[in-house]
């Protein structure tokens, strides 16, 4: 059986690169993605992180639909305790009018960036409380049963954009499966409750009138190029960006001065984000990527291809794509 995969595109601006050209870059790997026979291209939503391009996510989208023709785009996912249920629903039912059929909406309570930075986006601390409310609202109005009395999303009403349940906690295992939303599981970057988050969203699913079985999509790294040593090289140059993101206090470090923050400790905390990552050769990346659904009882996989250079990343994306199996387009 083909493994549905998936991609989780956060436009990083690499080093000698541009916002433009990390959209352009974008682009490229939809439109790759699409060649290969994805499911679909998420972009997160992150705010104050200079490497990453994806802070206006529907703005983005609607970029990339434009540039694309079949490939299912959406939020992985909005962070809806930044925004109004009513501007998000305009702003996805404005999208699904454009792209009919190809737009998906993944939702997350993180902030999606620091405690200032919340403040700039005018945040409540404790929005997140209500994000279960917030859910329930978006979802009326994009279904044309608005919760707010002589207020409709317009364009949104009757879209019927559907929503996915971002988390890498047990609260969004449990928001989904009480919903009977589709469950996506962050571990790609926070793997520590994956299984027991899994376990009780299906354990626990209620069908809904979008779903009527539970669906879970899995997030995994995956660093494949054509020879496993050239797959290592570009897993140390992944290692060393985390490393210098993290710990590097906003510097400019070589890769010398890199290798110093991962011995002093940051590898510790590098590696368990990086824990499920389907690494090497399009072989092992293949094996990887199948033994890792099975264990997890996934029924897809969204990959974040980690890479140094876009054409690594693109290389990552067809090599992926060709070792489970996918059909290009």
């Amino acid at each position: 059986m083909t493994l549905r995969l998936s991609v989780l595109d956060l436009a990083p601006i690499a080093d000698g690169e541009t916002v433009t050209s990390s959209i352009a870059a974008s682009v490229a790997l939809a439109r790759r993605a699409e060649e290969h026979g994805y499911e679909r291209v998420w972009y997160a939503e992150h705010h104050n992180m200079p490497r990453i391009a994806s802070s206006a996510t529907s703005v983005l989208i609607s970029h990339v639909g434009a540039h694309t023709s079949t490939i299912r785009l959406g939020a992985g996912g909005v962070m809806l305790p930044n925004h109004a249920p009513l501007t998000i629903a305009e702003q996805f039912g404005t999208l699904e009018a454009m792209y009919p059929g190809r737009i998906d909406l993944g939702l997350g309570r993180a902030p999606g960036s620091d405690q200032n930075t919340m403040y700039a986006l005018r945040r409540d601390p404790r929005s997140s409380e209500r994000f279960p409310e917030d859910v329930l609202e978006l979802q009326a109005y994009l279904a044309g049963e608005s919760r707010v009395p002589g207020v409709q999303a317009v364009p949104g009403r009757g879209s019927h954009v559907p929503l996915y349940i971002l988390g890498s906690s047990m609260f969004g295992a449990h928001l989904a499966a009480q919903l009977g939303l589709p469950y996506a599981f962050a571990s790609h970057f926070a793997p520590q409750a994956l299984e027991p988050a899994v376990e009780a969203y299906r354990r626990e699913f209620r069908p809904s009138a979008q779903l009527d079985a539970p669906y879970v999509i899995a997030g995994v790294n995956v660093i494949a190029a054509d020879t496993a040593e050239e797959a290592r090289g570009n897993h140390a140059a992944v290692r060393r960006t985390l490393a210098i993101g993290l710990f590097g206090n906003g510097q400019e470090l070589t890769d010398t001065e890199a290798d110093v923050l991962l011995r002093r400790g940051a590898a510790t905390h590098v590696d368990q984000m990086l824990t499920h990552t389907a690494l090497g050769s399009p072989a092992e990346v293949g094996a990887h990527l199948r033994a890792f659904a099975e264990r997890v009882g996934a029924d897809e996989l969204i990959t974040a291809h980690q890479a140094p250079t876009t054409a690594a990343r693109l290389r990552s994306v067809e090599l992926a794509a060709e070792a489970v199996g996918r059909v290009a387009a």
